[in-house]
């Protein structure tokens, strides 16, 4: 009876191994590589879900078929071709990235895993997936970005044709409080204005608000406006205000502005269309040690550490940035990576460096680069209006003729494989 049972369950195995290997068959050759049947169930089904998802009606299984199809053709002759160019991610990188994903979502490794596996799809399926992607967005990089160049004189036609297209419309809106002086007035008047200003201008430092004080204490006629001056155009702006608006933040207010008819302080209280960028930036100074086959990850953290306890004895932080940090570049320079902004660093890096307070030494903290200690100098926020429209329009030329070329580079990397499709085979 027991062998009459093993020999079933070996025929029923057999049968379902075959079954098997008829649903998974080649339905492609691209080069040296293939599609199975299996990769195209797995796109179709993700795709499927992702339109669900996005709310957007599923087109037909053939037209859905056809376009999952050729992105898995063009996927395997760009891996093959990274191949060629020796373009790998290691282990580490690629547990970096997973780990980063996993940070984006809020949850652990562990969890995210459980996600995945709740959702039918392997871990280590989603981790060679991630591991593609990669793998394309370097040989991308690689073959068509770092081929892409802006010229000034093209960002200069950029920004004209721009300008030529909407016109100069900003806008800026202001309140103002006013201390009168009397006409003729004498210097005792004048030095009792210019000290009741100096009082307002106390009061609005205590935090009270700057309506309510132009409304008790604003000689001007707008006083009962809360100060409102509207809105109006840059270049209708006083000539007496231009300058200490020019510098001001929106809702911070200028010192006391002396002028013939008293004392002001004006408050930006919005822009629209073409408002200036303040830009926030942080001056700051780093060390960098890279692990390698010498230095291990912990060895790593541990000279940091070390670094760390001296800098806070009083040792100079220049001194051993140019002695000991991996950066050259900057440790050339004591460390010093001068004003950065938002968006400058890679993510890791400016986390800490936003939390970290003037004056202050972070801790040993990892990146894409290695192990970091960050030192905060000082903060400030200054008009990049004209720096950040040039690079805005600088990324727009870059992203556009890299799309450009990047179709370009596709389309003649399909015309010169040999791709044959077995979809139709029974």
């Amino acid at each position: 009876m027991l062998l009459r049972l093993i020999l079933i369950c070996g025929l029923l195995l057999a049968a379902t191994e075959s079954f098997a290997m008829e649903l998974d068959r080649i339905i492609a050759v691209v080069d040296e590589d293939v599609v199975m049947q299996s990769e195209l169930d797995l796109q179709l089904r993700k795709v499927r879900n992702e339109l669900r998802h996005q709310g957007t009606e599923v087109p037909p299984t053939s037209v859905l078929e056809r376009q999952v199809m050729e992105r898995l053709v063009l996927q395997k002759i760009q891996l093959q071709q990274a191949s060629r160019s020796k373009i790998e991610v290691t282990d580490d990188a690629l547990d970096r990235t997973i780990e980063d994903i996993a940070k984006r979502n809020k949850v652990s490794i562990a969890q995210f895993k459980e996600i995945l596996e709740a959702d039918g799809y392997a871990f280590d399926k989603f981790r060679e997936e991630i591991r593609n992607e990669i793998t394309i967005a370097r040989l991308r990089k690689q073959e068509v970005e770092n081929r892409v160049q802006v010229t000034d004189a093209e960002v200069d036609a950029y920004l004209k044709n721009e300008s030529q297209q909407t016109g100069d419309e900003s806008e800026i809106r202001l309140s103002h409080i006013l201390v009168s002086v009397p006409t003729n007035a004498t210097e005792t008047e004048r030095q009792n204005a210019k000290s009741k200003a100096d009082a307002v201008y106390a009061r609005l430092e205590s935090g009270e608000d700057f309506g309510q004080v132009a409304i008790a204490a604003s000689d001007a006629p707008d006083a009962l406006e809360k100060g409102d001056l509207g809105w109006r155009k840059s270049d209708q702006v006083p000539s007496l205000f231009a300058d200490a608006v020019r510098s001001l933040e929106i809702d911070h207010y200028s010192p006391v502005i002396t002028s013939p008819t008293g004392y002001h302080i004006v408050k930006l209280t919005g822009s629209r269309q073409g408002d200036r960028i303040m830009v926030d930036q942080t001056h700051c100074r780093h060390i960098l040690i890279t692990p390698n086959q010498r230095v291990s990850e912990q060895d790593a953290v541990s000279r940091l550490q070390q670094l760390r306890m001296r800098l806070e004895a009083g040792d100079d932080f220049a001194t051993l940035a140019r002695t000991h940090s991996d950066d050259r570049g900057s440790a050339l320079e004591g460390g010093d990576l001068g004003w950065v902004s938002k968006g400058q660093m890679v993510p890791d890096f400016e986390e800490v460096m936003l939390l970290t307070e003037p004056g202050e030494i972070s801790k040993p903290f990892r990146t894409q680069f290695g192990w970091h200690i960050v030192q905060v100098l000082e903060r400030r926020s200054y008009d990049g209006t004209d720096e950040v429209r040039r690079s805005k329009a600088r990324e727009a030329i870059g992203q556009r003729k890299k799309d450009d070329f990047l179709q370009e580079w596709l389309r003649r990397l399909r015309d010169e494989a040999y791709v044959e499709i077995r979809v139709d085979e029974p």
